[in-house]
């Protein structure tokens, strides 16, 4: 082979292995955050195992986002500041932990933070869900917030909505949208009412206001009862049901 053929050859593969290699990119990879900051980005997979927050920016996680027991993701606030959050699978909640996704800012129509399968949280210490979408349905069973409240507010979520068997200092659901039924049960707040308010020394939680619901709305056992509470400062009003208000959620 001359030079000029054996030249040509190279360049050839040489130009075949560019083609190749950004034709058949590997796909984006799974991290875990043991803590501090999480970088925006894609991930496959995320994991936070110990104490993180979102960073300014975008943040798409095309699986599941995993929250581990005793995990802490965004405490006291719902993820804000910048960040816009997408994930294609679930979020997990693991017992002891914390999440925070949304903001408390809303702007319809809820995109600061999607989620497009269900988040699911087992004996949290609470979740922070503000101004965001769940495409799924929201499902928490147990756990106990010491010193916390237990905010869904300002949502979009397509399916239902399960809450169940949380205690804590406030429990409340205001002005979200459910495509389904919700059924709210056996939440206990031990928080009282605004100073200088009519509700104050009066016990204010599991407050059930100005939601749209299209399916059924169920309260019971909760602790104290559903109630407007003092919401009712802030212009609540009655929720929307399309099918029926049955238990405790009757007279709100």
């Amino acid at each position: 082979m001359t030079k000029l053929r054996l030249l040509f050859a190279l360049c050839v593969v040489v130009a075949l292995t560019t083609i190749g290699s950004s034709a058949f990119a590997a796909p984006p990879g799974s991290a875990t955050c043991s803590g501090g900051p999480i970088a925006s980005g894609t991930y496959s997979k995320l994991t936070v195992t110990g104490n993180c927050t979102f960073t300014p920016g975008t943040l798409t996680v095309t699986g599941n986002l995993t929250v581990a027991p005793g995990a802490i993701l965004n405490d006291h606030v719902a993820s804000s500041g910048g960040v816009t959050v997408h994930v294609g699978g679930n979020v997990l909640v693991g017992e002891g932990a914390v999440l925070g996704l949304g903001n408390y800012n809303p702007v319809p129509p809820h995109v600061s933070a999607v989620v497009d399968g269900n988040v699911i949280a087992d004996q949290p210490q609470t979740l922070y869900l503000g101004g965001m979408t769940i495409h799924g349905n929201l499902i928490s069973n147990g756990g106990s917030g010491p010193g916390r409240n237990f905010p869904i507010k300002d949502d979009t979520i397509d399916g239902n909505v399960i809450l169940q068997g949380w205690s804590g200092l406030w429990f409340g659901i205001l002005r979200t949208g459910v495509g389904g039924n919700v059924l709210i049960s056996q939440m206990t707040g031990t928080q009282t009412g605004l100073p200088g308010t009519e509700f104050e020394g009066i016990l204010d939680s599991t407050e059930v206001v100005s939601n749209s619901i299209g399916g059924n709305l169920i309260c019971m056992g909760n602790s104290p009862a559903a109630q407007v509470g003092d919401a009712a400062e802030e212009g609540g009003g009655p929720n929307v049901v399309g099918g029926h208000k049955l238990g405790e959620c009757a007279a709100v």
